[in-house]
């Protein structure tokens, strides 16, 4: 699986931004995905991911400000991001789940948001 994702860009706080990460390849295998980021300088945390079946989790951070969804005729995971904040800096890096085969990763989209 192979996992392309785009929409990063430098934004001021208070806007919005929306992630897309499109899937190829084995997408049958796919479970679930989601994102996670990588602020600069920090460990990478989870952001939020949806199932299969459309059941979202979000970390704490992105409640209330964040919705992800997925389509999954086109093979793809958004993550609509409102009330951009100068701590949501960071790059987002998509994932897919893909049970005993494991997680495939995206390379990462840079979210940069000037105060």
């Amino acid at each position: 699986v192979q996992l392309q994702a785009s929409g990063g860009g430098l934004v001021q706080a208070g806007e919005s931004l929306r992630l897309s990460c499109a899937a190829s390849g084995s997408v049958s295998t796919i479970n679930a995905m989601g994102w996670y980021r990588q602020p600069p300088g920090k460990q990478r945390e989870l952001v939020a991911a949806v199932t299969s079946g459309g059941e979202t989790n979000y970390a704490d951070p992105a409640k209330g400000r964040f919705t992800i969804s997925r389509d999954n005729a086109k093979n793809t995971v958004y993550l609509q991001m409102n009330g951009l904040n100068p701590e949501d800096t960071a790059v987002y890096l998509c994932y897919a789940d893909r049970g005993w085969r494991g997680r495939s990763w995206g390379r990462g989209t840079l979210v940069t948001v000037s105060s």
